[in-house]
């Protein structure tokens, strides 16, 4: 015991410990660094540049082999950066969920913040009953959109802003859950931060021509799928940054990731 308070002591004294040769600085080992999973892809897309490189440098000359090898490690890097998603491992996120997240991600340094696949609770019993695919905060305002990838094929189209057709088929009960999802979380979040909090409810769509701009649907914003950020970014301000952060802090608490059962 008293080897062990003394070693303690001694290091809350600040003085240094002794450290392997297998440590880095940092106290991770190599080992540890192996293990890391952005070590290993790095060491991968080297590797493969490397190789690359090697091969263009014998057959032609040595620029054009330093020249491919580092198309090879952006062209990766861009890549993998399209594929990657803030969305948890163990939602699967579809393509249009994607597409819509890749959009949102620019919108951060305007102030936004987003909350991916968050499930929306019954009142009485509690349990998950919906899930908002992304939850948007920023200073035009706080938004439920759901990504949608419908047949192509199809035309869409409204009528009298109370009913939208996919070809034949009419999206009533579609619209009035994103609506229902939507004022769910605008009272959830509400009763956390204590003061109103209006979630306008949007629907994205990807794969049929839309022939408007944003329409308003059964109370529900409809529009393109591309045009996510654009619908965002023209609205005027109505929310101040530390109104922003108090609604995402509580819709962050209130509003919990939606597992699979």
């Amino acid at each position: 015991m008293a080897i062990m308070e003394r070693g303690n002591s001694q290091e809350a004294r600040g003085q240094p410990h002794e450290r392997t040769d297998e440590e880095k600085p940092d106290g991770r080992t190599y080992g540890d660094l192996l293990n890391d999973p952005k070590i290993r892809r790095w060491a991968q897309r080297v590797g493969v540049a490397v190789a690359l490189g090697i091969a263009f440098a014998v057959v032609f000359d040595f620029r054009i082999g330093v020249t491919v090898a580092v198309a090879a490690v952006v062209f990766d890097t861009v890549r993998r950066s399209r594929k990657s998603t803030s969305v948890q491992a163990w939602q699967k996120s579809s393509a249009a969920e994607r597409r819509t997240e890749r959009q949102l991600r620019a919108l951060e340094k305007a102030g936004y913040r987003v909350l991916h696949a968050r499930a929306v609770p019954r009142d009485d019993e509690g349990v998950s009953d919906g899930r908002i695919d992304h939850l948007v905060i920023g200073p035009s305002g706080v938004y439920a959109i759901d990504s949608e990838k419908w047949d192509k094929r199809l035309p869409v189209r409204t009528l009298s802003h109370r009913k939208l057709f996919h070809g034949p088929f009419n999206k009533k009960d579609r619209l009035d859950e994103a609506r229902w999802e939507a004022d769910q979380a605008s009272k959830i979040i509400a009763g956390k931060v204590g003061f109103d909090v209006p979630v306008q409810p949007s629907v994205a769509i990807y794969g049929p021509s839309i022939p408007w701009k944003v329409m308003r649907v059964r109370d529900v914003d409809v529009y393109s799928g591309n045009r996510a950020r654009g619908y965002l970014r023209r609205r005027p301000k109505i929310l101040t940054e530390t109104d922003v952060h108090n609604i995402y802090t509580a819709a962050e608490n209130a509003l919990p990731p939606k597992y699979p059962d």
